[in-house]
């Protein structure tokens, strides 16, 4: 399980770094394909609440039952996650008004994504600096199965068509460097 969740963070590495590139050419006045930008962002969304939010939910339970003192750390990575949410819910309204053509102002946009990528990046880092290590430390085999029961019936099936729903997403992926952990 614990290799599955390294996998699902390097994958997210993968689809933070398109948009970092998507982020930078605006930056310097470009403007990037925002097809591409709405499929990755709708992928990690899509991802978050299938399942990120299970699996938070689950692990946060049983890490505070077996480790009271762990509390502080699953509730503020919980906090932290909800804002990520938002922020990505934020920009994904941004992003329809852009496709539809609608005056967005685009240096606000390159910071908001940028204010974004920098939250979610610190996020998969505090996960696996200090949230890994107490699973490692606390779970067992039982509740390591707990943890992949928390996904989705049918989660692989579900990602491969995630897969087929964001062609471009991945022809992209595809042609990009995945970046240094």
């Amino acid at each position: 399980m614990l290799t599955q969740l390294r996998q699902d963070h390097a994958n997210m590495a993968r689809m933070l770094h398109v948009l970092q590139l998507k982020q930078k050419s605006l930056a310097v006045g470009e403007r990037p394909n925002f097809k591409l930008v709405r499929e990755v962002v709708d992928y990690i969304l899509d991802y978050m609440e299938e399942f990120t939010v299970p699996l938070e939910r689950v692990c946060s339970e049983r890490l505070q039952a077996l480790a009271p003192e762990t509390q502080e750390l699953t509730e503020r990575l919980s906090s932290d996650y909800q804002a990520l949410r938002k922020r990505l819910n934020r920009l994904s309204g941004d992003i329809d008004m852009i496709l539809m053509d609608a005056v967005i102002p685009m240096d606000r946009f390159a910071d908001d994504l940028k204010a974004y990528l920098d939250a979610h990046r610190t996020y998969l880092r505090d996960e696996r600096e200090l949230l890994f290590p107490l699973i490692r430390q606390h779970f067992d085999d039982r509740d390591l199965e707990l943890l992949a029961q928390a996904l989705p019936e049918g989660a692989a099936a579900k990602l491969e068509r995630l897969q087929e729903a964001y062609p471009e997403l991945y022809a992209e992926l595809r042609e990009t460097e995945e970046p240094a952990a």
